[in-house]
Formats: C-alpha cells, structure tokens, sequence
C-alpha cells in the first residue's frame, strides 16, 4: 500500500515537471488563403498569439471563422506532434507504469 503512495506521489511529480516542460513547447498553425490567420499555442495548449492579415478581415463572416477554426486545429495538431516528441525525450510518463495505468 506505501509503495502504491509512493508511486502516486512521484508520478504527480513527473507530471508536473511534464506539464511545466510542455509550456515551453511552442507550435503555430495557420488557416485560410495563404495562412491568413495564424495561431501560436504552448504545449498546455494555451492560445499565446492570434494573428490575422488584413485580407482576411476583407472577407466574409463564414470564411474568417472557418480560417480561425482551421488555424486552431493545425496550431493544436502541431503542437501535439512536438509534446510526445518532448515526453519521450523527458522519459514520458514511466512513473504511471507502478499504477497499472
């Protein structure tokens, strides 16, 4: 029972260090003509930078959305890519493996 604890509270430990370790991960995606739109996140997926090219405010409603909701998507696809890159390089998440997780 103590090492199923233990085991608990390591692996809070590793994911925490994961979690800071994914907030310098950094991944853009982009959306619309000519990557009109373009959105940076972090590895938490938190959104850091919005940016949109004046030609894309000259177009419809509909297009503009679909742009950001395209640049999103790529920007959360990409940044995914480089997370499990960066967790096999911390040594992924081997504190969960005691857990039967």
């Amino acid at each position: 029972m103590f090492n199923k604890i233990k085991t608990i509270k390591d692996a809070r430990k590793q994911a925490k260090g994961l979690q800071n370790a994914l907030s310098d991960v950094t991944a853009e995606g982009s959306g619309g003509s000519g990557g009109a739109v373009r959105i940076t996140i972090d590895g938490n997926q938190r959104v850091l930078a919005v940016l949109i090219d004046d030609r894309a405010l000259h177009a419809d409603k509909s297009k503009l959305e679909d742009a950001v909701k395209d640049a999103v998507n790529d920007a959360i696809k990409n940044v995914q890519r480089k997370a499990v890159m960066k967790m096999k390089d911390l040594g992924g998440m081997d504190a969960f493996k005691g857990l039967g997780l």
